[in-house]
């Protein structure tokens, strides 16, 4: 008989591990609480993203990153796109500078300039042991501010950490976020020497070829074309219903969906499916309360986690001459509401405005709700003022702009994350079942494709057994 999985959660990481399970000849039914597929993957009608921008196009060992895997598997490898503007800057003592080079994540290695940026302490030095002992993992602002200082935490690790995740390097784990630099800070005795170590094994970046690729037309036509392969596989993906409990059903599953409350006697829990495999696509939250009742000592780890939320204002302007850069980070205390922007027209060729430019700022930071809760116009105003502040002029009124909020859309991966989630997923060895996605293995559209995959292959292996 044919293996039958339900997938809840229908974002990239659910789609991705529907498709390798599929392949494999499960039958899979998707669930997706809301009416529509992609989680933080949205586009526009015109083509513009307001969720996810960009992936990575290479692994760290060379090969092709989870996400270029899944667009050429989607034949959608015609569509790609590279960016066509330069680096990045950095909006630092009322100037914006050039973003340094050799670093990681912004903890920089020996070769890094960071003058106008950050004044470093010199305490790198080798104390006879590496930077960290075996199995600790620690903050990525601890380890820096001990040994660089913290204007370069302040100025350059943060704002680069804080345009991924969101948080702050003080609470966000070297572990989960540099799993390579982590590595080789168990071995090197300065992290400046880690760092080199990191930059030089890694081909991720490597020179010649385009690190970041994204698609024409919008990363939502990934998200479609994945949905159309399901459905011409004969998957089926149910939208708009909200998975409510998960209950062993002899060696499967009963999953509960629809209106029902999940403490609902059963004959009132509502229509329920039937499987063999659940994989859990979902952050961390739903996770944790889908896990309680058959797992509550996992639901227990996976329900620590937390989340950031941020705002994202898009623009569309005349009259307005960018830089030629990709766009710019702000760090926290340099007395700017927004933290990031983009500068969609200049970094994207297929994005140019004749006569105008396309740009998108970000707002919000973990821990600092205030700015988020501002209607849109007030962030609309509060970015047009700040982005001429950096820019040098004031800016006219926007010909469009739109503001898009994500709730909790960015985990915070605090120290011991990542045993966190192997020891949850130790509790659920005896279980078919999955966890999958960026509340347990890394953000961005790699490392969920990734993250999915693995899950894919834990079912599938728990089948032949």
């Amino acid at each position: 008989m044919t293996a039958h999985t339900v997938v809840v959660g229908g974002g990239i990481a659910g789609l991705a591990a529907a498709l390798r399970l599929s392949a494999a000849g499960h039958r899979v039914t998707v669930v997706e609480q809301y009416d529509r597929l992609g989680g933080k993957i949205s586009t526009r009608p015109d083509g513009v993203d307001t969720g996810a921008e960009q992936f990575l196009m290479r692994d760290p060992a060379g090969g092709p990153s989870g996400a270029m895997r899944l667009v050429e598997s989607l034949g959608l490898a015609e569509r790609l796109v590279h960016p066509v503007a330069g680096g990045a800057g950095l909006w630092v003592r009322g100037a914006l500078r050039p973003m340094p080079t050799g670093h990681v994540m912004g903890v920089p290695g020996p070769q890094t300039t960071l003058d106008g940026v950050a004044a470093t302490a010199d305490r790198d030095t080798d104390r006879g042991a590496p930077v960290l002992a075996p199995g600790e993992d620690r903050a990525v602002g601890a380890v820096v501010r001990e040994r660089l200082g913290d204007e370069v935490v302040d100025h350059l690790v943060d704002p680069l950490l804080g345009g991924v995740y969101a948080g702050s390097a003080d609470g966000l784990s070297l572990a989960a976020t540099m799993p390579a630099l982590h590595r080789a800070l168990g071995e090197q005795h300065t992290l400046r020497e880690a760092v080199a170590r990191t930059t030089a094994a890694s081909r991720a970046h490597g020179s010649g070829a385009p690190v970041f690729g994204t698609l024409r037309g919008g990363l939502s036509t990934l998200i479609d074309a994945a949905a159309a392969e399901l459905r011409a596989r004969g998957a089926e993906i149910r939208t708009g219903l909200p998975v409510r409990r998960l209950e062993r059903d002899g060696a499967g599953w009963a999953v509960y969906v629809g209106a029902a409350a999940p403490d609902a006697p059963t004959s009132a829990r509502g229509p329920r499916l039937t499987c063999d495999d659940v994989v859990l696509a979902v952050p961390a939250r739903p996770a944790s309360r889908l896990l309680q009742p058959v797992a509550p000592d996992a639901a227990e780890l996976v329900g620590t986690l937390d989340y950031a939320s941020i705002g994202l204002v898009t623009l569309e302007l005349t009259g307005v001459e960018l830089p030629t850069l990709s766009g710019f980070l702000v760090p926290a205390d340099q007395g700017l509401t927004i933290k990031a922007a983009t500068f969609f027209s200049t970094k994207w060729a297929h994005h140019a405005r004749p006569g105008g430019v396309l740009l998108r700022a970000s707002v919000g930071r973990h821990g600092e709700q205030a700015a988020l809760q501002r209607p849109d116009a007030e962030l609309v105003q509060a970015a047009l003022a700040d982005l001429g502040t950096v820019l040098g002029t004031t800016l006219p009124a926007p010909t469009a702009a739109s503001v898009t909020r994500w709730g909790g859309g960015l985990p915070q991966y605090a120290p011991g994350h990542v045993d966190r989630v192997a020891a949850a997923r130790d509790l659920l060895s005896g279980l078919p079942l999955a966890l999958a996605g960026a509340a347990f293995d890394g953000v961005g559209i790699p490392a969920c494709v990734n993250s999915a995959e693995q899950a894919a292959v834990r079912i599938l292996e728990g089948s032949e057994q």
